[in-house]
């Protein structure tokens, strides 16, 4: 078992921000799990297990809408995959903001010119910054008042 304070702490954090985000107070989710209140309280506090994992952890877990394995994933530095409305699986990224703009542009770029071998390098550019431009829109990169360098050479 994972024994790391920080990522305690951390999955404390994700399972209080999934709460949230569904509108619900501590007693919502106990009760939902059918918990005691502490139980939600040291969880989302991100109090380190004294010997074994739990056994109210899965439960509120589940009652957030985390599939099995998800504290776990959390726990080792990943993110936990919900349960959607329409039934599918996603996986949670708590706070988008975290993507750098360079990185996120250089994986658009290299996705982009597989999927559209024989376009323009200026066109792909031009897709790749108006995906990015949307991104910022709508707050998942930071807004930017310069021109970000591309780490992406174009060839001759």
């Amino acid at each position: 078992m994972n024994r790391d304070p920080l990522a305690w702490a951390r999955l404390g954090q994700k399972l209080k921000q999934a709460r949230l985000a569904r509108g619900l107070k501590q007693s919502d989710i106990a009760n939902e799990a059918d918990v005691s209140l502490a139980s939600v309280q040291s969880v989302e506090a991100g109090t380190v297990p004294k010997s074994r994992m739990p056994i109210t952890l899965g439960p509120i877990a589940a009652a957030l809408g985390w599939r099995a394995g998800s504290v776990d994933a959390v726990l080792d530095g990943g993110e936990p995959v919900i349960d959607s409305p329409d039934g599918e699986w996603q996986t949670v990224v708590a706070d988008q903001r975290q993507l750098e703009a360079e990185h996120l542009e250089g994986i658009m770029m290299n996705s982009m010119v597989r999927a559209m071998k024989n376009t323009p390098s200026g066109e792909i550019r031009a897709a790749t910054q108006n995906a990015l431009d949307e991104l910022r829109r709508q707050g998942y990169l930071p807004e930017t008042n310069s021109v970000q360098p591309s780490t992406i050479s174009e060839n001759p």
